[in-house]
C-alpha cells in the first residue's frame, strides 16, 4: 500500500534516467573532488524543472553520501568539519526559508562565473594554491554555501579552491567534503520537509538519483586510488570549468 502510494503518478522512464545520471555523475564526482551534482543541475532543470531541481538533487546526494563517507572515513579532516558544519546547518534552514524569494537563474549565473574563473586562478592546473586559506574561513563559507546550495541544488565545486588552498588533496579533500556535505544535507532535507518543498514524486526521484550515486561512488573509488595528485587537481579544475559553462549556457538560453 505504501509503495503504491509513493509510486503514484511517477514517470518510470524519468526515474530510470535519474538512476543512470546519478551513477555517471558520481563516478566523475569521486575522481574530480566533487562537482558531479553540479553538472546535473542544468540536466535536472531541463528534465524535471528548475523549481524541483534543488530538493531532488540534495535528497539524491544525501542518500549517496553514506557510501562515500564509509569508503573515505579515515581521510576526514575533522578540524575543518568543526568550523564548517555548524554554520552549514544554520544556512540550510535559512536557504529553505528563502527558497521562493530568490531568482534562482541569477544566482546560478553568479556561481557559474566564479567556477569559470578558477581556470585562471590556478593557471590551468599549474598552481597548487591561488590564495592563503585559514580554518576559520570555513565558518562564513559554511553559512553562505549552504544557503546557496539549498536554493540552487549543488555547489560542491565552489568549495574546491578553498579545500585545495588549505592543502587537502585527493582522498582527504573528498572525505572532508563528504562529511561536511552529509551533515549539511541532513539539515537541508529536514528543512525542505518542514517547509513542504518535497512531495511523493520528488522523494522517488531523489531516491533513484541517490541509488545511482551510491553505485557511482564505489566505482569511482577504484579510479581515484590510481590517480596522481597533479592529475586529480587538473580534473578538479576541468570539472569546475565544465560545470560553470553548462550552468551559464543554460541560464543565458532561458532569457531568449
Amino acid at each position: 500500500m505504501l509503495l503504491e502510494y509513493l509510486l503514484a503518478d511517477i514517470n518510470l522512464s524519468t526515474t530510470l534516467v535519474l538512476l543512470v545520471l546519478g551513477l555517471l555523475a558520481f563516478v566523475l564526482s569521486t575522481i574530480s573532488g566533487g562537482g558531479g551534482a553540479m553538472i546535473l543541475v542544468p540536466v535536472l532543470n531541463w528534465l524535471i524543472g528548475v523549481s524541483r531541481t534543488a530538493p531532488v538533487l540534495n535528497l539524491g546526494t544525501l542518500i549517496g553520501r553514506p557510501s562515500r563517507l564509509i569508503i573515505f572515513w579515515k581521510h576526514v579532516n575533522w578540524k575543518v568539519c568543526m568550523y564548517y558544519a555548524p554554520a552549514a546547518m544554520v544556512g540550510a534552514w535559512l536557504g529553505s526559508f528563502l527558497f521562493s524569494s530568490f531568482k534562482i537563474e541569477w544566482l546560478q549565473i553568479l556561481v557559474a562565473l566564479f567556477l569559470i574563473s578558477t581556470v585562471w586562478q590556478y593557471r590551468f592546473g599549474k598552481k597548487a594554491k591561488s590564495f592563503e586559506m585559514k580554518l576559520w574561513y570555513f565558518i562564513p563559507l559554511g553559512l553562505l554555501v549552504s544557503i546557496l546550495s539549498t536554493i540552487i541544488g549543488a555547489l560542491g565545486p565552489v568549495l574546491n579552491p578553498f579545500y585545495l588552498n588549505l592543502g587537502l588533496d585527493k582522498e582527504d579533500m573528498i572525505a572532508t567534503k563528504t562529511a561536511n556535505s552529509f551533515i549539511m544535507g541532513l539539515s537541508q532535507i529536514g528543512s525542505y520537509a518542514f517547509f513542504g518543498l518535497l512531495n511523493n514524486q520528488l522523494w522517488v526521484c531523489g531516491i533513484a538519483l541517490g541509488v545511482g550515486a551510491t553505485i557511482g561512488n564505489i566505482i569511482g573509488k577504484n579510479f581515484l586510488s590510481k590517480m596522481k595528485s597533479t592529475t586529480f587537481r587538473k580534473w578538479v579544475i576541468i570539472l569546475m570549468l565544465i560545470s560553470g559553462l553548462l550552468m551559464l549556457f543554460k541560464q543565458i538560453q532561458s532569457f531568449f
